[in-house]
């Protein structure tokens, strides 16, 4: 069975920044995607930021503010976000699309989520 085990959510004031952090575990054969989703009370779960075979993607309201980085050796992945703003307040969640038993079938993972609260 496979986890993602997010870290490094938290308070954080306006302008400030956070390193969320996420690690895959379990038998793992290959990983196509490693990413990040958030989800703000009361909306959908929405796209943060991607990395698949080293090309990322963003949402644009934090392209500009955000770096993802992905190790496909080590199984993890990290967001860096600055300059955060209310807006950016939500569950963050660790986001995999991994193959486990051969490489033809490749599943959806999800973590847990990480509280990230922006406010003064």
């Amino acid at each position: 069975q496979v986890q993602l085990v997010e870290s490094g959510g938290g308070l954080v004031q306006p302008g400030g920044s956070l390193r969320l952090s996420c690690a895959a575990s379990g038998i793992i054969l290959s990983i196509a995607t490693m990413g990040w989703y958030r989800q703000a009370p009361g909306q959908q779960r929405e796209l943060v930021a991607t990395v698949t075979s080293g090309v990322t993607k963003y949402a644009d309201s934090i392209k500009d503010r955000a770096t993802i980085s992905g190790d496909n050796n080590q199984h993890t992945v990290d967001l860096q976000m600055n300059n955060l703003t209310p807006e950016d307040t939500g569950v963050y969640y660790c986001y995999a699309v991994i193959a486990v038993t051969n490489f033809a079938v490749f599943y959806d993972v999800w973590g847990q989520g990480t509280q990230v609260t922006v406010s003064s």
